[in-house]
């Protein structure tokens, strides 16, 4: 190959109502050669853009193709640790590389990661579409026909899976009318998909241990295929306690980053599925990492993903290489706009995504496009969800 050195790395930020997607672009030396990476975190666009540019003096004149003595050099050259901001930037800029070195080579992106292991990549999407106050709404209401409607319009679509919110936020023990909102709308959900359709439910980390469990009880008679978060993630010792008195499967791992701190769910078996994140955890060859480690605890892989366009290529990639991945998040009905701001070979049939046949990751942002969309702060946050005396809890 060419010498290859980097000579430039910024963000492209595009506003998407729910979320920010900030795109990463890390340019080269050579003419026309550069590459794309997605590193959107929600709330915190302006800080991860911030990292990206702090990172960037440390990557300016590398060879983008050394993937694994950049990401060393970016994860351990700064002294402090980086958290979720700054993994997040980095992330970006490793999928970028990896795009490039696709590109220089001719190759899609998966065939350097061991190639294709699956003819095919399994999706899900959320019922919720992004909408969180609908999600609310329905809790207030406690009418299920908003989660089926939009079952059946998802599944129209070919998806056999699909993700639901119906564990309303709870305190540190709850009325009993929690558990049976969320048995009403599971059963109802059940009935009318019927058998052939997974149903995972996310509980947003907003439970305690006992809540947790009695939940997992109650959506168990529905056979969820996995039940997300049950409790804060930060506290693997309670994960580990819901796992072992759960009668249902335990997924867990979107706000982790790095293998380092996916070890202990790991060595305490606090999960059946682990959730990594391409955009946070440190990029593909890091999720590559947390996979094979997952691969020995006989767990499976089911990465999350409710970002932009780049970040659905990203993760396209890692599924059709990775030995015990399960099944894919998107978000694809979060914008009418989404494909319009990216040119792509990505194809989607009948709930899965097809391989492509395209160099690097096989997709480049529209900054003409994505222009049209400038940053503007996520709105969510005005919808504080709050406990009957106003304690505010998790959402």
């Amino acid at each position: 190959m060419i010498p290859v050195k980097i000579t430039a790395i910024r963000s492209v930020i595009v506003n998407a109502e729910m979320r920010n997607w900030l795109f990463v672009k890390v340019e080269t030396d050579q003419p026309g050669l550069h590459g794309w990476g997605e590193a959107s975190l929600e709330w915190k666009t302006r800080s991860v853009a911030g990292a990206v540019e702090d990172y960037a003096p440390m990557a300016i004149g590398e060879d983008p193709t050394r993937i694994e003595h950049l990401y060393q050099k970016l994860y351990r050259q700064s002294f402090w640790r980086a958290g979720v901001i700054g993994l997040s930037a980095i992330s970006g800029i490793e999928q970028a590389c990896w795009d490039i070195l696709g590109k220089m080579l001719n190759r899609p992106v998966y065939q350097l990661l061991g190639g294709a292991v699956r003819e095919k990549v399994r999706m899900y999407t959320h019922l919720s579409g992004g909408d969180m106050r609908a999600v609310y709404e329905s809790q207030r209401s406690a009418d299920p026909q908003v989660f089926i409607d939009r079952a059946q319009e998802v599944i129209a679509r070919g998806y056999r899976a699909v993700k639901v919110l119906i564990t309303p936020p709870t305190e540190a023990l709850n009325p009993i009318a929690d558990y049976k909102y969320a048995e009403k709308m599971m059963e109802a959900l059940r009935l009318a998909v019927g058998d052939d359709i997974d149903i995972m439910v996310d509980c947003h980390g907003r439970h305690s241990l006992a809540n947790a469990v009695e939940f997992c009880r109650v959506l168990a008679p529905f056979r969820p295929y996995f039940v997300e978060e049950p409790v804060p993630p930060e506290n693997v010792d309670l994960m580990a306690e819901v796992r072992k008195a759960s009668p249902v499967p335990i997924a867990t791992g979107e706000r982790l980053v790095t293998r380092f701190q996916f070890r202990e769910l790991f060595e305490k078996m606090a999960c059946h599925v682990i959730q990594p994140d391409l955009c946070h955890c440190g990029g593909l060859w890091e999720a590559k990492k947390i996979a094979a480690m997952a691969e020995v605890y006989s767990m499976g892989v089911a990465p999350h993903n409710p970002l932009g366009p780049v970040a659905n290529a990203v993760a396209l990639h890692f599924a059709l290489s990775t030995p015990n991945f399960l099944i894919q998040e998107d978000m694809l009905s979060d914008v009418s706009w989404r494909w319009d701001v990216v040119k792509h070979s990505l194809e989607m049939k009948d709930g899965y995504w097809l391989p492509t046949t395209a160099p690097g990751l096989g997709i480049e942002v529209d900054e003409t496009a994505a222009a049209r969309h400038p940053f503007q702060q996520e709105t969510l946050h005005p919808l504080t969800v709050r406990a009957h005396d106003g304690a505010v809890l998790d959402w």
